[in-house]
């Protein structure tokens, strides 16, 4: 994302998180039902790459997370809610995978677009470490952000498209559903 549309957003009263926790398809499905949210884009960051393709972010060799970025207004949703929610719905504790998904371009990650953003990232990491809710501590990356290219149009609204596809119904379903379960008031109507 450009300074300048940076700006424009944060004029607008808006924000932007760049979240990496496994399969794209995964977290774009969760947030599109999120209260706050405007835009959820499936693509890829933290690598250095220039405009990479799925081909090259599956090598594992590019640097980057499969991504989403998420657009949302912060007198709806907080980024806080957006984090709380993106620990609710992956393994932050795998290093570099998400259950049968392996590689760097899966890894845990919060890309910060302020520094706001970085020390909410970090006290909310603090403070589920804290709490022990899982066997390991986290490993999530909490990085600055530098560069998002969108996803192939195909990976864009993929469990919406897809339902009945077979990594959906078994991987995505079920988060989706936990999310629903869990964040209900939080839903769009």
């Amino acid at each position: 994302m450009s300074n300048t549309k940076q700006q424009d957003l944060q004029s607008s009263g808006r924000e932007v998180a760049t979240l990496g926790g496994g399969c794209f398809w995964c977290l774009e499905a969760v947030y599109d039902e999120l209260q706050g949210v405007e835009d959820v884009v499936s693509g890829y960051s933290g690598g250095a790459v220039v405009n990479p393709t799925y081909q090259q972010v599956c090598t594992g060799t590019t640097g980057h997370a499969e991504v989403v970025q998420v657009t949302f207004d912060p007198s709806i949703v907080s980024f806080r809610e957006i984090l709380e929610i993106f620990f609710t719905i992956h393994d932050p504790t795998t290093l570099n995978r998400q259950g049968a998904d392996v590689g760097p371009q899966y890894r845990s990650a919060v890309f910060y677009h302020t520094q706001e953003q970085k020390a909410t990232a970090e006290q909310v990491i603090a403070e589920l470490n804290a709490a022990q809710l899982w066997d390991a501590p986290i490993v999530t990356e909490v990085t600055p952000f530098q560069a998002f290219y969108q996803a192939e149009a195909y990976h864009q609204e993929y469990f919406q498209r897809n339902p009945g596809q077979g990594y959906c119904r078994v991987i995505i379903a079920p988060k989706v559903a936990k999310f629903r379960q869990k964040y209900l008031a939080k839903l769009k109507k």
